[in-house]
Order: C-alpha cells, then structure tokens, then sequence
C-alpha cells in the first residue's frame, strides 16, 4: 500500500519541488498551502490521481486533516529574513507556534513521521568555524529565531511510536514553479543576465552555505525512508557546502558565457556569517548533495533566456508578502467604511 505524505507549504519554492520528488517516487501526496504564490505552482501536477490539494492556513489545520498520513514534511513558514521582520508577532504566530501545533496534532492523530524545514541561519555568526549540529546556536533574525523555537518545540515530542526530525537546510537555489529571486545565486544570475553586472554587498567575506533545490528535497524523502532509530529527535544540516559570497560572484561570472562585471560593496547591516559542515546527514542518512553551484547558474540562465521564469514581485518573497498586507489592510479599510458588506 502506497505512504501518504502531507506536505505543508506544498505550492512553495520548495515544496512545490518536494512534491513533484514524492509523486515521482510513488508516494500518494497532500499539498497543504495557502496558495499566496498562485495554485498554478502546482498546475503541471494536478492531473496526477495520487495529488490531493488542500487550500488552508496551517492554523486552521485539525486532526482530520492527517488522518490516513503517514509522514508530515513541515515547510508552511513566512519564509526567509526580510519577510520575518515584516510582521514579527506573526512570524512567530506562524512559523513556530503554528508548526509546533502541527506537529502535535500529528502526534495525536497517529502519524508515524514528521520532518520540519529549518533553516542553517539559527547558527547566526560563527565566525571561521565549520559548524555542526553540536555547535551553539545563535539566531540573529526573527525568521531564525522562530525556526529554532519551532526545533526545539518538535523534537521534545520525539518518542517510540512518534519520530520528530528538523533540517536545517542551507541557503537554497535553482529553477522551481514558485520562483525565487531573492536567494543569493538566483540573484546574481538574474543580474548578470539583465545588467551585465553582479553587486556584492558587505564586502563579500561572509560565508553562506548552498543547496540546490531539488537536492532539499531528496533530503526530506531520505528522511522518510531511513530508520526511525536513525533520524528521530534528530537535527541535519542539509547543504552542499560553505562559499564566500564573493566567490559565488565570480563562479557565476565565469559560468555564464558572456562578460560580467563584479562590484563589490561596502559594508552593510547583515552580519550573518557561517560556514557549515553537512558529514551527519551524510553518515545517517546517506545524504550528499549532487547539483553544482555551476549546474544551477546555468539552469537559471537557460529558463531566463527562453522565458520560462521572470522576474516580478512575486518572485521577490518579500515584496510579495508585503504587496499582500498591503491590500488587506485596504480592503480592512474599505469595509470599516461601510463600503462592501
């Protein structure tokens, strides 16, 4: 008998990546989302009988929901830095409070798995150290903070018949249906297709572990499959491994085949800067990272060049959000107006 996994956030950049990974390895699939990025991340699948669409708010989320599923992979967050400022009390409403209750109500219902995306940026500053899971945690944003809350949260229910397990995924790239260009090297491809010209803020020195989308997803389905001894009450870094983001600058320069221009900036206001080790995930879970930096610059540039991905506010997570909030609070007006009813 087919698994049945829930995938909150299922219409996101990554989830909407994982779940093709999950259909595509014979799992029947529940994309659980709001949908603020459009149903049309998943339109390519939605003829598929094993893809069920469930349009709500992980807050809303109750026991029925889960009935029949077998594993929970956990990516429903107002995800990364700048978006998690926007709104801090519902950064932390959502991202950690709403994920540690989902993960309760999977415990409760029976569910046998749950996986939470988490992030590497919960380690904040660490300076010249290769960081393992064992190394200090030191969040410097609310989206990090919230995430580690979250982790603490969902791995204190780890027991015999529950398996709790949190991964924190480095920061990630490559083409998906819900479109980013607001992670580093899809930005700077962007920019050196359309400008000619990568700006590198900071002075560039600060370290940044990768991953390529489709990588993050095979993570989550290693995860399901391996042992439960293996993986519960368990923490991953999931990456490919650490760059200076200067030198991601000129690895996308000479992988493009035209010139670029690097610009390096002073110095700016992020002071987030680590370099992470990924040997645990290797070791218990068999987990290495496939996709090149190099073989994601040029996936990006082709669907830039043949006009398969664009960009716009809705590619940016945080204009988006913003551009949200912003017509909500208009139409909050509007009713209070007594103008529609």
């Amino acid at each position: 008998m087919s698994k049945t996994v829930l995938v909150t956030g299922g219409g996101g950049y990554i989830g909407s990546i994982l779940v093709q990974d999950l259909l595509s390895h014979g799992y029947d699939v529940v994309a659980l989302d709001r949908f603020f990025f459009g149903k049309e991340t998943l339109a390519e699948l939605a003829s598929n009988p094993r893809l069920s669409l469930v349009e709500k708010d992980i807050r809303d989320v109750d026991e029925s929901d889960l009935e029949g599923v077998n594993a929970v992979c956990d990516l429903a967050a107002l995800s990364n830095d700048p978006s998690g400022e926007i709104d801090i009390d519902l950064t932390y409403e959502i991202n950690y409070k709403g994920r540690a209750r989902i993960a309760r109500l999977a415990k409760a219902a029976g569910v046998q798995r749950y996986i939470l995306s988490s992030s590497c940026s919960v380690y904040g500053s660490g300076g010249s150290n290769r960081l393992d899971e064992t190394f200090p945690t030191a969040p410097l944003t609310t989206y990090a903070d919230s995430s580690l809350k979250a982790e603490e949260s969902i791995l204190a229910l780890a027991d015999r018949t529950f398996s709790a397990t949190a991964l924190r995924n480095a920061t990630v790239f490559g083409i998906s249906p819900r479109m980013r260009f607001d992670l580093v090297i899809n930005l700077m491809t962007l920019h050196a297709s359309e400008k000619g010209m990568i700006t590198v803020m900071g002075g560039g020195r600060q370290w940044r572990p990768l991953v390529h989308v489709r990588d993050v997803a095979r993570a989550f389905r290693n995860v399901i499959e391996a042992a439960k001894e293996q993986v519960s009450g368990q923490v991953f870094n999931i990456g490919l491994a650490s760059f200076q983001i200067r030198s991601l600058a000129y690895i996308v320069r000479e992988t493009l085949p035209f010139l670029v221009q690097i610009h390096i900036a002073p110095d700016d206001h992020d002071k987030r800067d680590y370099k992470v080790r990924f040997d645990k995930a290797r070791e218990l879970i068999g987990f290495d990272a496939k996709i090149s930096i190099e073989d994601g610059v040029r996936e990006v540039y082709e669907a830039l060049k043949l006009g398969r991905v664009e960009y716009t506010t809705r590619t940016v997570t945080v204009d988006w959000y913003r551009s949200i909030l912003d017509a909500k609070a208009l139409i909050d007006r509007v009713e209070l107006d007594g103008r529609i009813l």
